[in-house]
C-alpha cells in the first residue's frame, strides 16, 4: 500500500479528499534515471544482449509508498532484439519520513515469484532484485509492465470512472473475479511462503502476531507525534474480542483491494502491491477488500455523490468466497473493523508526515488526523452497518 502525500492543509476538504492518501514521489531527472538504469542493466545482462533503456516514463497510477518508475527497454536474445516494458519499484529514502518503518523489497520480489510458481493468481513477471542502493538511491526490483485498467484512487473510482461507467453485470464480473483471486491465493501451500513467517501457525496464532505487529507499527508512528485515543480504543476493543480460530493460516495478500489490480474486460490480469503480505486468517483479506470499498463509499456519501452502493457488498463477497472455497467466513465484523483500524494508522502517519513538512496544520484533537474517524467511532458503537446491508 502506498500513499501520495497531500500538499493541501487538513481543512481544505476538496484537495484533502483527493490527495491525502497518496506520498509525493521524489524528484528525479528522466535523463539521469535513464543513464543510471542503462548502466545497471548492462551489469545484469550479457554484453552480447546489447541492452538499451530507450525511454523512462514519469510515475503514474495508484502507486503507494514505494516509488514506481516505468521504462521501455530492449535487448537481444538469439540475435533477435525484443522490447521489454518494465516497472521498477524503489524503496523510499528514510530521510523522507516514509509511511512504513521498513520496505523489504526482496520479500515483495519473492512473493510475486512464488505466487506465480504455485498459484493461478496473475502477477507480473519479476526479473531482478537489486539490494544495492547505489544505482537508484534505494533497494529495488524490476518486473514486467502489464497493460490494462486500474480502478483509480484519485479521484476514487466510485466518484466517476470506467468502473462507474460499467454495467451492473460488468461490475459483477469484476467483483466475482477479484474474490476468486483471493480463493486462489488462499489455496496456496503455506510451506512455500516461509519467508512470511511460521507457516504452521493456526489462524488465531497468526492473527495475534499480526495485531502485535500493528501495535508496534502504531507505536513507531506516534514516536514523534501525538497519540490517537481513538486508535488505542479500537485496539483495546478488538483485543477483547479476538476471534478464536484453530484453522490453519493462509497466505494473505495484505493489500487486497481492486485499486491494486490491473483488469482487462473486468478480469484481473495482474495483482500488484504485495508489501503487506503475511501468513494470516483468510478473513484478513476479505475484511480489507470490503472496508477499502466502504472507505470510498463513505467519502462519496459525504460529497453528496451516489457512489456504488450495490458493489462489493459485505454479505455477497462472503457468500461468493464461501461458494468458491467451501470455507466458512467467520467474524467478518471484527475483521472489517480491524481493516479500518489498520487503515487509520496509515492515515495517521500520512497526516503526521504532512504536518512535519509544513503541508498541513496540526488539529487540536489528534483523532481528527484520521480521515475516517466517524467510521471508527460508529464501529466502536456497533452502529456502522445499520442501514448499509
Amino acid at each position: 500500500m502506498g500513499v501520495r502525500l497531500s500538499t493541501a492543509p487538513v481543512d481544505d476538504p476538496d484537495r484533502h479528499l483527493a490527495q491525502v492518501a497518496r506520498p509525493s514521489e521524489s524528484i528525479r531527472d528522466p535523463e539521469l534515471l535513464r543513464d543510471r538504469l542503462q548502466a545497471w542493466l548492462e551489469t545484469r545482462l550479457d554484453p552480447a544482449a546489447e541492452p538499451l533503456v530507450e525511454e523512462v516514463h514519469p510515475p503514474t497510477g495508484n502507486g503507494m509508498s514505494s516509488e514506481t518508475i516505468l521504462l521501455d527497454a530492449s535487448w537481444c536474445t538469439d540475435a533477435q532484439r525484443s522490447s521489454h516494458p518494465l516497472v521498477v519499484r524503489v524503496a523510499p529514502d528514510s530521510a523522507a519520513m516514509p509511511i512504513f518503518p521498513f520496505y523489504n523489497m526482496r520479500t515483495q520480489f519473492d512473493m510475486m515469484r512464488t505466487v506465480a510458481e504455485c498459484t493461478r493468481v496473475p502477477v507480473p513477471e519479476v526479473y531482478w532484485h537489486e539490494p544495492d542502493p547505489a544505482a537508484l538511491g534505494g533497494e529495488f526490483f524490476v518486473m514486467r509492465r502489464v497493460d490494462g485498467q486500474i480502478p483509480p484512487d484519485v479521484m476514487p473510482y466510485n466518484f466517476g470512472s470506467w468502473v462507474t461507467e460499467a454495467s451492473d453485470a460488468e461490475r459483477a464480473v469484476l467483483e466475482s473475479a477479484t474474490v476468486r483471486v483471493l480463493t486462489q491465493l488462499h489455496a496456496a501451500p503455506t510451506s512455500r511462503f516461509g519467508f512470511l513467517g511460521d507457516a504452521t501457525r493456526t489462524a488465531q496464532e497468526a492473527l495475534r502476531d499480526h495485531v502485535a505487529e500493528q501495535r508496534a507499527y502504531y507505536e513507531w508512528t506516534v514516536a514523534a507525534s501525538p497519540r490517537s485515543p481513538l486508535i488505542e480504543r479500537c485496539f483495546d476493543a478488538l483485543a477483547q474480542a479476538l476471534p478464536a480460530d484453530a484453522r490453519p493460516c493462509v497466505v494473505s495478500w495484505g493489500d487486497a483491494r481492486i485499486g491494486n489490480v490491473i483488469y482487462r474486460e473486468f478480469t484481473p490480469v495482474a495483482v500488484l502491491d504485495w508489501e503487506m503480505a503475511a501468513q494470516a486468517p483468510r478473513e484478513m483479506d476479505l475484511g480489507w477488500m470490503i472496508f477499502l470499498h466502504r472507505f470510498f463509499e463513505d467519502i462519496a456519501a459525504a460529497a453528496g455523490l451516489p457512489g456504488l452502493p450495490g458493489f462489493l457488498r459485505r454479505e455477497r463477497v462472503a457468500d461468493t468466497y464461501e461458494s468458491l472455497t467451501g470455507a466458512a467466513v467467520r467474524d467478518l465484523d471484527w475483521y472489517t473493523m480491524y481493516a479500518a483500524l489498520r487503515h487509520a494508522i496509515v492515515m495517521f502517519r500520512v497526516q503526521s508526515r504532512a504536518i512535519h513538512f509544513g503541508q498541513a496544520s496540526a488539529p487540536d484533537n489528534p483523532d481528527d488526523m484520521i480521515m475516517h474517524r466517524a467510521t471508527l467511532e460508529s464501529m466502536l458503537a456497533g452502529e456502522y452497518w445499520d442501514g448499509l446491508d
